[in-house]
């Protein structure tokens, strides 16, 4: 695919954050100052993976609130089973905004709405204003936004190469006709993480084979005759909640807020505030990957454990007066990371990414 004149990167932060949280787990990144900073490391390699690699044209981050929002209004309930947010990722955003402002990237956040309908609505001012737009999030609910425009970013994980979803791979993941029919088949099967009811005992196949053959919720309703035994039943108990869900399933577009083109604009980190911000969390490796200054520290590992290809030696430059070969490189000069494979899981990734290496070595 050709990078288009205007490619616009719009991340989920929240979705990303709680991914780095849960990804470093196991192996907290730990400070002097006791701070974990493992979400932080985490997303901020995300965004960097996207600047360096995808090359963004321009690029903008959403954020939720901790205000309630229409849907609370709408269903009390809505998300009402969360557990409470981890301390480690309270602490961590306030950190992660910082550095999202200090690499001169506008964080969007909206009093009453969710990130995804802040999302939802610059995706389509900006597709309207021909750009094409990558929603880089790991929630499914965006897959109802996708259109000849607007694709669905699912960024690399643990081995896992990044995905582009346009249309066509979202009617076939779905086993939809239509990218609208997305919220008909959320409406009927509820989502327990954010406490949408959903019908009672229709899951995600059952809710496929219904709209493939009615359509959508209304035009189901409206033939509940047509089934039979206790799935008309509640159907027919439960139409109206399956239409609630459908509504807070929704992702609303017309969020009041303006896509604001010049701020969205990519060009460059400011390097003295990032950098000062990396000093008090420790990432020195990190720095030395944005601004390519050599570090002697051991260097953090990437959210995407086993994704990225070992780096290549740094070929010093030699005098004119002197043809001598550079020195090799060696464990002390040169970037690596560290994975602890302790699961059947890691192992298969790992035999996975080696057999696709030239070479490697115990």
């Amino acid at each position: 695919m050709n990078q288009p004149a205007n490619k616009l990167f719009l991340l989920d932060a929240m979705a990303l954050i709680y991914r780095a949280h849960f990804a470093f787990l196991k192996n907290p990144r730990i400070n002097a100052q006791g701070m974990n900073t493992g979400a932080i490391l985490g997303f901020t390699n995300a965004l960097v993976e996207i600047i360096q690699k995808e090359k963004p044209t321009h690029i903008a981050i959403a954020f939720d609130l901790p205000e309630p929002t229409f849907r609370h209004k709408a269903f009390e309930a809505y998300k009402q089973q969360r557990q409470a947010q981890p301390e480690d990722i309270t602490v961590a955003i306030p950190y992660i905004k910082k550095i999202v402002k200090a690499f001169q990237i506008p964080v969007v956040e909206k009093a009453g709405y969710e990130a995804d309908d802040v999302i939802g609505t610059l995706a389509c001012q900006a597709a309207q204003a021909a750009f094409d737009v990558y929603i880089m999030t790991t929630d499914k609910d965006f897959a109802q936004l996708v259109n000849d425009h607007i694709y669905l970013y699912k960024p690399p994980f643990m081995g896992n190469r990044s995905q582009i979803l346009g249309v066509k791979d979202i009617l076939k993941k779905w086993e939809i006709a239509t990218i609208d029919q997305v919220r008909d088949i959320l409406g009927l099967q509820g989502d327990v993480s954010d406490n949408i009811p959903g019908i009672p005992n229709i899951g995600p196949k059952t809710a496929v084979k219904l709209i493939q053959t009615f359509g959508s919720i209304e035009n189901l309703l409206k033939n509940s005759h047509q089934l039979i035994g206790k799935l008309k039943e509640n159907v027919v108990q439960y139409g109206d909640q399956g239409l609630l869900s459908k509504k807070l399933a929704t992702i609303h577009t017309k969020v009041p807020l303006a896509f604001d083109l010049a701020k969205s604009r990519y060009e460059k980190p400011n390097e003295t505030v990032l950098k000062s911000i990396f000093t008090t969390l420790e990432f020195r490796t990190l720095t030395q990957r944005i601004f390519g200054k050599k570090t002697s520290e051991a260097p953090q590992a990437t959210l995407f454990a086993l994704n990225e290809a070992p780096q290549q030696p740094t070929t010093a430059t030699m005098s004119h007066q002197s043809p001598s070969p550079p020195p090799l490189a060696t464990i002390h000069t040169q970037p690596h990371q560290y994975h602890c494979i302790n699961t059947d899981v890691l192992q298969k990734k790992l035999i996975e990414h080696l057999a696709l290496q030239d070479e490697f070595c115990f």
